[in-house]
């Protein structure tokens, strides 16, 4: 979710790559809530932070959104960056009914969104483009 509203919000400034420790399948219910406020994600693709690491890319910033409060192991990247921590409850442990897990993952996706319009308001407004 994160990726893909830093792409739309500030993607004339960054391009947002997304990635985990272990890479899996996509949370349909992620899907499906990202779908409800006009964005298709169905066709990205899971990605390992490692494999990120070791394309040589740089990175200006590294933000990190998993949720330490729960114990959620976060990725380390080293190498010269700005880490941020944005940490937000995974969708993938939300328990109750698919209607239940569906409000809850909106409920992240906007707490991201608003995150992110703030930070890109703060940092792409002092970018030279």
């Amino acid at each position: 979710m994160a990726e893909a509203f830093l792409n739309q919000i500030c993607g004339h400034t960054f391009q947002a790559h997304s990635a985990g420790l272990e890479p899996g399948k996509l949370n349909p219910i992620v899907v499906e809530a990202m779908k409800e406020v006009g964005t298709d994600i169905s066709g990205n693709q899971t990605k390992a932070v490692f494999d990120m690491f070791k394309s040589g890319k740089m990175f200006s910033y590294v933000i990190t959104v998993c949720d330490e409060t729960s114990a959620e192991r976060c990725p380390i990247f080293p190498g010269v960056t700005t880490r941020l921590h944005w940490s937000f409850p995974d969708p993938s442990s939300f328990q109750g009914t698919p209607e239940e897990k569906l409000a809850r993952t909106c409920q992240v996706r906007d707490t991201i969104k608003n995150k992110i319009e703030e930070w890109c308001a703060e940092i792409c407004s002092h970018q030279v483009v």
